[in-house]
């Protein structure tokens, strides 16, 4: 199967170790293209790793965590940093109520800001939200140019919204949990060309690698499970994911290049 990991942290200091190795495995379990998420310390933390080599491409955008720690000159670099060319999605940006690192007035302002600059570069957005969901919603433009909704874990009325908005819904680990099997039901009503897979590493492992460090390669068994929960092959899963993310992403920067 060819497959793409939309959603992985490959900064992540838990890869310092092996990093090299991770991406080797990756590969070798059909994994041809990852996007790195540029939501580190440095805004730049993916695009590091995307240079590095040819199949990794990178998002920048400021996480709603540290939206405390954004200023003038954060989103001067990140509208810096959205022409890199291997940069394919401003993300992953948003609200988190859940642990409210950030005030929740002052995560809405940095999203509203980051929603600006996409729309500036004519680029997807990547959206984490938690806890917020209506206040996810009110702050959504159109989306002339796309966006996913990362390690989507609602029911099907808010796949519904969501897909109602023109968003692309992103499945990683959770689908495979015992107890997801509302998200599994909103998994099946996404329509084929919505669909994305993502791990979301090293966070969230799929079984049955579950409380382990997730990681790239491991995106092979949330695909056997999503194909399971819509009656398909696995292949087919890897087929049309593969496909969506190219049309999304890919061809989306090659269109504004």
């Amino acid at each position: 199967m060819s497959l793409v990991d939309s959603h992985c942290h490959l900064d992540d200091e838990k890869f310092a170790p092996d990093r090299a190795q991770v991406i080797e495995r990756a590969l070798a379990a059909g994994v041809e293209l990852m996007m790195a998420i540029g939501t580190g310390g440095e805004l730049d933390v993916a695009i590091q790793q995307a240079e590095r080599y040819p199949f990794i491409y990178a998002t920048v955008g400021v996480h709603p965590h540290d939206a405390a720690k954004a200023t003038p000159d954060t989103f001067a670099r990140l509208r810096d940093l959205a022409s890199h060319p291997k940069v394919l999605a401003i993300g992953e940006i948003g609200l988190d109520y859940h642990y409210d690192f950030s005030p929740r007035d002052v995560q809405r302002s940095v999203f509203e800001r980051q929603l600006e600059i996409a729309a500036e570069f004519h680029t997807p957005i990547v959206i984490h939200t938690r806890e917020a969901w209506e206040d996810t919603l009110a702050l959504m433009p159109s989306l002339p140019h796309g966006g996913i909704m990362h390690c989507f874990t609602g029911d099907t009325a808010q796949a519904r919204q969501a897909l109602d908005l023109g968003f692309h819904l992103s499945f990683g680990g959770v689908l495979t949990f015992p107890k997801a099997e509302s998200l599994r039901q909103a998994a099946k009503i996404t329509p084929q060309d919505r669909l994305l897979v993502e791990t979301d590493c090293p966070y969230l492992a799929p079984v049955p690698h579950r409380g382990k460090r997730n990681e790239p390669a491991f995106v092979v068994d949330t695909v056997r499970r999503l194909a399971e929960v819509r009656g398909v092959s696995p292949e087919a899963i890897a087929e049309c994911t593969t496909r969506n993310f190219r049309d999304l992403c890919l061809r989306a920067r090659s269109g504004s290049s």
